[in-house]
């Protein structure tokens, strides 16, 4: 005959609240993520295209992942790409990175390597000086030591 144990239950309602925890903390991450693009348009909705992203589809350390991000766009003093917001989904502080750029910047692109909790969306987001929004997003899957799981 199985009897539970006090030891048993509390080890299982431990397993349940961090289960629970971490699929809040999932969708609050997206949530929050989106509020970040909200609050850097205005509330104003973003066109797709124009914005390529250069990530590894496979990361094997979250901690140093390489990013390039360009934006096929003119930069002469009436038209250019002002800013360029990098989000991730899935890190407990979503706003990765913003670029700023001016018309002497000559391309809108830039390099850094950003650090990623986990498999996730990243999101860019680029304002023109004309007020227009473009965006682009890309997964990238963080393993642990190579694994693909």
């Amino acid at each position: 005959m199985w009897t539970l144990t006090r030891r048993a239950a509390l080890a299982a309602g431990a397993v349940t609240l961090t289960v629970s925890g971490w699929s809040q903390g999932a969708h609050a991450a997206v949530k929050e993520a989106a509020d970040t693009v909200a609050k850097f348009t205005g509330g104003k909705d973003a066109a797709t295209g124009k914005i390529m992203i250069d990530l590894p589809e496979i990361a094997e350390n979250g901690s140093t992942v390489p990013l390039t991000v360009s934006i096929d766009a003119p930069m002469t003093a009436e038209n250019y790409v002002t800013d360029v917001l990098v989000v991730s989904e899935g890190n407990p502080n979503p706003g990765v990175v913003t670029f700023h750029f001016t018309p002497l910047s000559g391309k809108a692109e830039a390099q850094t390597r950003i650090r990623l909790a986990a498999t996730q969306n990243i999101v860019v987001v680029a304002k023109t000086s004309g007020g227009e929004f473009f965006t682009a997003q890309k997964q990238v899957k963080v393993t642990i030591g190579g694994c693909g799981g």
